[in-house]
């Protein structure tokens, strides 16, 4: 949408590119219009016009080739179960429903290999005594509160023990 300046010249931003826009339905948008008498040429225009609204059947094709230079040979590897996949589930279930599928199991599987790789992480690659390395996990001690059965008899780290980091449970 363009603004006017100070001086009447429009400003640099503009929908159309700085070309005034138009509609391409014609004066058939407006109802009045529709409804005034239309010439033979204008009839024929106009059922033209809707007829080539309709697609057909097999439309929107795909193109192999805009696939091809889309997706670089290595997206193309790693997307081909998915897109196989899609594809067969296509005709069953319709091209958005197919695609909304294989996103979704795309995004979970991405997402279970990050959780996983997290997981794996924190528990091969702890900080101990040995390393300068990796997070140093800490596990709290269990609460407990004068109702418990457990209550006067809790278990208790010795001096000893505290930022030990696992030196004392070594097999050294």
């Amino acid at each position: 949408m363009s603004t006017p300046l100070g001086d009447g010249t429009a400003a640099n931003q503009s929908d159309t590119g700085g070309v005034k826009g138009f509609t391409i339905t014609g004066r058939m948008t407006s109802e009045r219009e529709r409804v005034l008498g239309m010439s033979p040429e204008e009839r024929a225009w106009r059922a033209q016009w809707l007829k080539d609204q309709v697609l057909a059947p097999d439309e929107p094709k795909e193109n192999p080739e805009y696939y091809r230079q889309r997706y670089n040979i290595l997206r193309r590897f790693y997307r081909a179960p998915l897109k196989a996949f899609e594809d067969a589930l296509r005709p069953k279930l319709g091209a958005e429903f197919a695609y909304v599928i294989r996103h979704l199991i795309s995004s979970a599987a991405f997402s279970m290999i990050g959780v996983w790789s997290i997981m794996y992480y924190f528990k091969y690659n702890q900080s101990d005594w040995t390393k300068k390395s990796g997070w140093k996990v800490g596990m709290s001690r269990k609460k407990l509160f004068p109702n418990d059965p457990e209550w006067p008899n809790f278990e208790t780290k010795q001096d000893h023990e505290y930022a030990s980091y696992g030196f004392t449970k070594s097999n050294i």
